[in-house]
């Protein structure tokens, strides 16, 4: 499909697809860590979101259960879970459209291959800490370079990538979370879990700069921070870290 012709759906058409089973457990996941970002204190202005890709034969980049517009990570329930292709955002299964910032989900998606879950929330500490002026969230830890394994994508306040999701593809492959000015942050992962445990970390990351900030103010001090490089270093070597491989005893 080039620049100039029309789609061949349309966001949140109703096209059910009959060859396509609601899965049961799928629902179950996506409804067990909606609970648990919440249970955190995650899930702030009710708002944010969660999609989860799962392979099929009949779709190339396979299918996407999201929760719908009008219910929150707090209140969504399996029955409410729609699901949509990636591509163009039709409704293949449920009867209601989804959010706005699906388009964003669908389109990481669709240019991750390597990615099966995105998880956008709407966080008080990470907008609040912006907007006191810090220019990044900066690394006080190990484990926000081992899990995160890519440098987080900062986009000014006036990019809106949920309405505009054209930009998207000039920084995608090069982080696994999108820290969004005024807005909140968006986390990829291979799986829920990995892209929940690396919003867990994101999240400790902006706590720990908020306390460090804090402490060394009152101390006249500066808080000391991982380098750029040290941090490269861990990156790279993240799988190994947080993924080790079980080794089989020989003979």
């Amino acid at each position: 499909m080039d620049g100039n012709s029309e789609p061949r759906y349309r966001v949140n058409e109703y096209t059910p697809d009959p060859g396509i089973a609601f899965d049961r457990s799928m629902g179950e996941t996506y409804v067990k860590y909606a609970r648990m970002m919440t249970a955190r204190g995650y899930v702030q202005s009710t708002l944010g979101g969660m999609a989860i890709r799962v392979a099929h034969p009949g779709y190339e980049h396979g299918i996407c259960y999201a929760k719908p517009q009008g219910v929150s990570l707090e209140e969504v329930e399996a029955a409410d879970l729609v699901i949509t292709d990636i591509p163009y955002g039709r409704i293949l299964h449920g009867e209601r459209a989804t959010t706005v910032g699906h388009q964003m989900n669908r389109e990481i998606l669709r240019l991750r291959p390597d990615v099966n879950c995105v998880i956008h929330l709407h966080h008080d500490e990470t907008i609040a800490f912006l907007a006191a002026g810090f220019q990044e969230i900066r690394s006080t830890s190990l484990t926000f370079s081992y899990l995160m394994q890519k440098p987080a994508a900062y986009l000014p306040a006036s990019l809106n990538v949920e309405e505009d999701v054209g930009p998207i593809k000039d920084f995608i492959q090069d982080t696994n979370c999108i820290i969004m000015r005024r807005h909140g942050f968006t986390v990829l992962g291979r799986s829920v879990s990995e892209a929940y445990h690396r919003t867990n970390v994101l999240v400790s990351e902006v706590k720990r700069n908020i306390i460090a900030e804090t402490l060394a103010a009152g101390r006249g001090t500066t808080p000391e921070y991982l380098s750029p490089e040290d941090m490269a270093w861990m990156m790279a070597r993240g799988d190994a870290v947080v993924y080790p491989t079980l080794l089989k005893r020989r003979g």
